[in-house]
């Protein structure tokens, strides 16, 4: 990549793409403008140039889009964590529609128009129920790394922590002698406090890496137990709404739950099939899964309730493995398979994987992602194996970010 001279235009940007830049042309280049909004006119910096793409930065906004609003938090633009602040929420929502929409015709050809709802955030603002924060003892910085580096963004007050994580990133910073902070520190916020992991010993007031406190979250008619050692969903108040969507009218005798984490989909899946497998590599998870499992939460169902679902959980099998490695041994003994879902990593599903889910051949699946771009690249494989698309619902997971939750749910063709 070449580094370019400190060059500036006057560029127009068109649209939003995947990972949240604005798109822009110039001088026979293609622009990927940082912190724009579509329709702005703006004079940007060439940073650094790839043949005829350049990478650009905003100098000044000479004739402000429509959908541009002051960005309220003081560190924006230096901070790395948030780079939607510059639209209204109503334009970050149909941003990521049009991310979603572009990724699935761009890379999965699937052709538009398609229909793609999306569930805002009930809480645009302090609905970060889990943040990692960086310390730079050289500098005495905490909070999260500048945009493009590795260096520390100072960081005192964050508009996107719920109220109780604050809380702790204040204590962090007030209270523990920066000698005794480490260069990452993972929080996550429960019905019942605070979990906070760090790797150093003597941190008073806080637990010390893989002795983390253990909280727990009541999402629905489910109560799950974990801590800041492992992943748990940052927004927690669209959790029962992303279950719902996930699930949907899905009934039936087996169901496979595949990067199940600590159960988050297989606690209620539980209660709808008769047979529950979950999967996942971490063991500190599974772990977690399995006390979630055994420790069952009757639904507290409001008078006069139409469910048909059972009050009770059937027990499951909850197996620490590597997704494809366990497919590759079971998916041809495993008999018929009513409903899989997977929610993989940002990386989405590896090819053994894929191909494991072909060969187990399930008769719906719900596919949980948090990349369009990895969701896209992996519909066009299911698509090709046998299955059809049926819908696409998005969650504002991450608002002020360009990130979106997205659930995709395919039958087999010919069912």
């Amino acid at each position: 990549m070449e580094k370019a001279e400190q060059e500036t235009l006057e560029v127009k940007i068109e649209r939003l793409l995947p990972g949240g830049v604005g798109l822009a042309h110039a001088e026979g280049r293609t622009l990927f403008v940082s912190l724009a909004a579509p329709d702005d006119i703006v004079r940007v910096r060439i940073d650094r140039v790839s043949g005829k793409v350049a990478f650009a930065s905003i100098v000044e906004v000479i004739e402000p889009s429509p959908v541009r609003i002051e960005p309220p938090c003081p560190y924006f633009g230096l901070c790395g964590g948030c780079d939607f602040q510059q639209l209204s929420y109503e334009a970050q929502l149909d941003a990521k529609k049009e991310i979603i929409r572009d990724c699935l015709h761009r890379i999965a050809k699937i052709e538009t128009p398609l229909e793609i709802p999306i569930h805002a955030s009930p809480k645009p603002w302090q609905y970060r129920a889990r943040a990692t924060w960086q310390f730079d003892r050289s500098t005495n910085r905490m909070g999260y790394f500048t945009r493009g580096s590795n260096n520390v963004c100072d960081v005192e007050y964050c508009a996107v922590l719920v109220p109780e994580l604050q809380q702790a990133l204040e204590e962090l910073r007030n209270e523990i002698p920066s000698e005794q902070l480490p260069k990452h520190i993972d929080a996550v916020a429960g019905d019942d406090g605070v979990s906070v992991a760090v790797r150093n010993p003597g941190v008073n007031g806080h637990n010390n890496g893989h002795n983390a406190p253990i909280i727990t979250r009541r999402i629905g008619n489910e109560i799950y137990q974990f801590s800041a050692e492992g992943f748990f969903q940052v927004n927690h108040d669209l959790l029962e709404a992303m279950i719902e969507t996930a699930l949907g009218d899905a009934v039936g005798k087996t169901a496979v739950d595949l990067y199940c984490g600590v159960g988050l989909f297989t606690l209620p899946l539980a209660r709808r099939f008769e047979r529950v497998i979950g999967v996942e590599a971490n063991p500190q998870a599974t772990v977690f899964a399995r006390r979630n499992l055994d420790g069952g939460v009757s639904p507290n169902r409001s008078e006069g309730s139409e469910s048909n679902l059972p009050s009770q959980r059937q027990p499951a099998e909850i197996i620490t493995a590597r997704v494809g490695d366990w497919l590759r041994q079971h998916s041809n003994t495993l008999g018929a398979v009513d409903f899989l879902l997977l929610d993989p990593p940002r990386t989405g599903a590896e090819n053994k994987d894929i191909a494991g889910i072909l060969a187990l051949r399930p008769t719906k699946i719900s596919y949980v992602s948090c990349d369009p771009a990895t969701l896209a690249r992996d519909l066009k494989k299911l698509i090709a194996g046998g299955y059809s698309l049926d819908s696409v619902t998005a969650f504002d997971m991450f608002p002020q970010t360009h990130h979106v939750e997205t659930i995709a749910r395919l039958s087999a063709t010919g069912v």
